[in-house]
């Protein structure tokens, strides 16, 4: 194992998952000069993942309609790069999917495997992992560039909190997890790493909508419709003839 590697993994055993999304593990990279299926093949025979940063950008088709912001089909300042997947797993153990991808982390790219030579610290946010559909092997990773004030679509995890105490619940009724994620057009400074949902204090029929949400008012929800609800406490069988009684 080099050593540039070993020291990323002594920082990943010590650290815990930050509320924020602001990661302190840092991903360590080494140049890729060409693309290509053999050449994919054999950095993962090397025990590496072929990877690829780029800077993105965004244009709004429809001034009226939020979720109408798309991504410019030409990327600028694309680097192609390998990753340990030895790390990249360890990483994945702290900070778990879906919320690797709404965490930007520093990226250093050292000039080679075991090499001292620091080319390149920046940050990043994964965007996609592209993994075998039968092994669950990590295959690629693709990354942005997220400096400081760059606007970036991120799909937000939501979290359910209160479930223990929420009286719906508590009643019979089922907990309806409508969406497990909400898109914002975020700062890359004020990703929010998760959105908390607390059910504590609903009962049968109350809902939580994306309107309910508070987030950073940097935020802007790609939602046409923010009435949508993000859960619902539902009634069962077993509340309805608990009430018939």
């Amino acid at each position: 194992m080099s050593k540039w590697w070993r020291a990323a993994v002594c920082a990943v055993k010590t650290a815990a998952v930050a509320p924020s999304s602001r990661c302190f593990h840092t991903i360590q990279a080494i140049p890729r000069e060409i693309s290509g299926h053999r050449v994919s093949v054999r950095e993962r025979s090397l025990g590496r993942i072929p990877a690829v940063v780029f800077s993105q950008s965004y244009v709004q088709r429809d001034t009226g309609d939020p979720t109408s912001i798309a991504a410019v089909a030409s990327v600028s300042r694309k680097v192609l790069l390998s990753t340990e997947r030895k790390q990249i797993k360890a990483i994945l153990k702290h900070v778990k999917l879906p919320y690797f991808c709404s965490n930007t982390f520093p990226l250093q790219i050292r000039a080679g495997s075991g090499s001292s030579t620091i080319l390149e610290t920046r940050k990043v946010l994964p965007i996609k992992i592209h993994m075998d559909e039968e092994t669950g092997k990590i295959l690629n990773l693709v990354f942005v560039w997220a400096e400081d004030g760059t606007e970036l679509k991120v799909d937000v995890p939501v979290d359910f909190t209160g479930e223990d105490v929420c009286p719906g619940l508590k009643k019979g009724g089922r907990l309806n997890r409508i969406r497990t994620s909400l898109k914002y057009l975020c700062p890359a400074e004020q990703i929010p790493a998760k959105i908390e949902v607390d059910v504590s204090n609903l009962d049968i029929g109350d809902k939580v909508s994306m309107n309910d949400v508070v987030v950073h008012p940097s935020l802007k929800l790609l939602s046409k419709n923010e009435t949508i609800p993000i859960c619902k406490i539902m009634s069962t069988n077993t509340e309805n003839s608990e009430a018939a009684k």
